[in-house]
C-alpha cells in the first residue's frame, strides 16, 4: 500500500520548482494558479532567494502548488480529476492507498484526497498564509528542531521554559516553537539527551497559540468552500486517525494552525493501514527522513526534481493501485 504524503513549510529552497516547470503544460498550469490567488508563483519557485521565500504568504501557496505539480507529473491521479476527460478518454491513473501532509501539507493531500479541487486548495492556502504571516507578526517567534532526547523529558522542559512542541515528528524529533528570548533560552539549556537543536526557515511560531489570530480568519474563509468526501483515507495531523469526512477535514485544517502537528501519531496510522511504501512530494526529503527511522521495512522515495520521477513511477506502479 502506498502513502502519498506532502511536506511543510520550511521544506523550501531557493530555485526548486525550476526543473518542474520545464515539464508540459507545467507552466501553464502555474501561471493559471498564479492568476488565481494573486501570487506569482513561478517568479517565487523559480528566482526568489532564500529570504523572499521564506515569508509564510509566499512559502506556504509555494508548497502546495509544488506538491500538486510533482504528484501530477507521476501520473497519480487525484480524486478530483479522475472523472474529467482529455482527449475524449476518461484518466485512467494510479491511487495512493493513503494521504497525508505535514502542517500546510495536509492542503496539498486535501486536493490528493478530492477533498479540494487544485484551485481551492491554493486559494485556501494563499488566505491561511496571508492570516499566518498576519499573526506572527505581532509578536517576534520563531521555531527548532531538537534532536535526539526523550519526548517524556523533551516536552515538560520545552514546557518550562515556555516554549510549546509544536511538531512531536517522531523518530527522535520535536519542533519547539515560542518567542526568540524562549528559543534562545533553549540554547543555552537544552534537555537531557537533546544532540542538537536546529532553527528552522519559517517566519513565526506556527501550531501555537501565537497562531490563534489567524485561525479566525481561515474559518470565514473556508465557509466559501465546497469540500466533499475523500475517496481514500486521508490522515489528519491532529490526532493521526483518518477522516471520512470532507467537511471535518477542513474544520481540522483550521483548527490545526493554532495546534501541535502529531506527526508520530499519523506515522503509527500508516503502520496500521499496511504501509508498504511511501512516497514524499516535491520539495520532498524531510518526511522520507522520519519514516525511513520510524518505519522501517517501508520503502520510501522523495522527489526533489524530475530526475526522481521514473524511480517513483516504478514504486507507484508496485504499491499504488488503479
Amino acid at each position: 500500500m502506498l502513502v502519498l504524503v506532502a511536506p511543510g513549510q520550511g521544506a523550501q529552497t531557493p530555485g526548486f520548482l525550476t526543473p518542474w516547470l520545464e515539464l508540459p503544460g507545467a507552466a501553464d498550469r502555474v501561471a493559471a494558479w498564479s492568476d488565481a490567488i494573486g501570487l506569482d508563483l513561478a517568479h517565487y519557485g523559480t528566482k526568489a532567494d532564500a529570504d523572499e521565500i521564506r515569508d509564510t504568504a509566499v512559502a506556504q501557496p509555494l508548497l502546495v502548488a509544488a506538491g500538486i505539480l510533482s504528484a501530477a507529473a507521476l501520473g497519480i491521479d487525484t480524486v478530483a480529476r479522475r472523472a474529467s476527460v482529455e482527449g475524449g478518454e476518461r484518466r485512467k491513473g494510479m491511487l495512493p492507498g493513503v494521504v497525508a501532509g505535514h502542517s500546510v501539507g495536509e492542503i496539498t493531500a486535501a486536493s490528493f484526497a478530492g477533498v479540494l479541487d487544485d484551485t481551492a486548495a491554493l486559494t485556501l492556502v494563499r488566505k491561511r498564509g496571508l492570516a499566518m504571516a498576519e499573526a506572527a507578526a505581532i509578536t517576534k517567534t520563531g521555531m527548532a528542531a531538537l534532536l535526539g532526547g526523550d519526548p517524556e523529558v523533551t516536552v515538560p522542559h520545552l514546557e518550562k521554559l515556555g516554549l510549546t512542541p509544536a511538531n512531536v515528528n517522531g523518530a527522535g524529533q520535536i519542533v519547539a516553537a515560542g518567542t526568540v528570548e524562549q528559543l534562545a533560552a533553549l540554547n543555552e539549556n537544552k534537555p537531557e539527551g537533546v544532540r542538537k537543536v536546529i532553527p528552522l526557515k519559517v517566519a513565526g511560531a506556527f501550531h501555537t497559540h501565537h497562531m490563534a489570530p489567524a485561525v479566525d480568519q481561515l474559518a470565514e474563509a473556508a465557509k466559501r468552500l465546497s469540500p466533499v468526501d475523500p475517496k481514500v483515507p486521508y490522515v489528519s495531523n491532529k490526532d493521526g486517525r483518518a477522516v471520512a469526512s470532507g467537511a471535518e477535514i477542513i474544520e481540522r485544517l483550521v483548527g490545526q494552525v493554532a495546534n501541535p502537528v502529531r506527526w508520530d501519531l499519523c506515522m503509527e496510522t500508516f503502520k496500521e493501514l499496511g504501509a508498504t511504501a511511501l512516497l514524499e512530494v516535491c520539495p520532498g526529503g524531510t518526511l522520507t527522513g522520519l519514516a525511513k527511522r520510524a518505519l522501517p521495512g517501508v520503502r520510501t522515495l522523495a522527489l526533489k526534481t524530475p530526475d526522481d520521477l521514473d524511480a517513483a513511477r516504478e514504486l507507484v506502479a508496485e504499491h499504488a493501485h488503479a
